[in-house]
């Protein structure tokens, strides 16, 4: 029976998808970790097939993340698929913005809402000393998603609890004035937009985690009104923002009571994430 190499097979990949990164990705995974110090070695039918099976799905556009089946958030390599949101670099930065807030604080308390994955919670635990963090998504889906991460987090994830509802409704009323940090990724989508949007994202990405309502900012709008009761004296908000968001989302966070407001830029410079306290 005809063999064929791994190093043939990542040249076949690149070929097919016109990706020498989506080649080198998808080959990892079905090859493993050490597929550069294999590619002379002849590949099984069913390392072919599996392959085989990835490629025809980047083929058709979907993401490459959910391809695979995980993807790399900061220090977390994290399982994803159409349920939630691709972990994107933009939200490492709400994650340095969230960690630079707290600013040492012993066990402090947060609120992830809308945590999808897991991605900003599961972050928080693993690279504080001691945080407490409540994780909040509205879609059964998430939670369940999220849930598969927290498993494979280790003893940080004893810190981490996963609730089911929308924003704040499924929180316990005794955290109510005690929360140190309220943290979110929320939908910043216009309607309008989504035609606009790479068909990778707006055919294969869950739209409720994208699309906000008509404006884009309704679910900022709703965030930064309901935050002040539940966070402490000195407790601050951090949300991801479209750059095109920054004035609409200052003058959301001044009118619902925060006094210190800025926006901070993301790793291309753009206006990314509001910090409000």
């Amino acid at each position: 029976m005809a063999t064929v190499s791994w190093r043939e097979l990542l040249a076949e990949t690149e070929l097919a998808l016109l990706s020498a990164v989506d080649a080198r990705r998808i080959v990892e995974e079905a090859c493993g970790d050490d597929w550069q110090v294999r590619l002379d070695e002849p590949a099984t039918q069913r390392a072919v097939a599996y392959l085989d099976a990835m490629v025809a799905r980047r083929a058709k556009g979907e993401p490459l993340q959910y391809v695979l089946g995980r993807w790399g958030f900061r220090d977390l390599d994290l399982f994803v698929d159409r349920r939630v949101l691709v972990p994107r670099p933009e939200t490492e930065v709400v994650v340095d913005v969230a960690l630079e807030t707290l600013n040492g604080k012993a066990e402090p308390t947060v609120v992830d809402l809308g945590t999808g994955s897991g991605a900003i919670a599961l972050s928080i635990a693993v690279e504080t000393d001691g945080a407490h963090v409540w994780a909040t998504d509205v879609s059964a889906d998430a939670i369940a998603v999220a849930r598969a991460n927290l498993a494979g987090l280790g003893r940080a994830a004893t810190r981490v609890r996963l609730v089911e509802g929308s924003w704040f409704t499924p929180l316990p009323p005794m955290l109510a004035g005690h929360i140190d940090l309220v943290v979110t990724n929320p939908p910043y989508i216009a309607a309008r937009e989504v035609p606009d949007l790479p068909p990778e994202v707006a055919h294969w990405e869950p739209h409720a985690a994208l699309v906000a309502g008509e404006t884009g900012l309704e679910q900022l709008q709703h965030i930064v009104a309901e935050s002040r009761p539940w966070l402490a004296p000195d407790g601050a908000l951090v949300a991801e923002i479209a750059p095109h968001q920054a004035e609409a989302a200052v003058v959301l966070a001044y009118g619902a009571g925060f006094t210190d407001v800025e926006i901070r830029p993301d790793l291309a410079g753009r206006p990314r994430v509001l910090r409000a306290s």
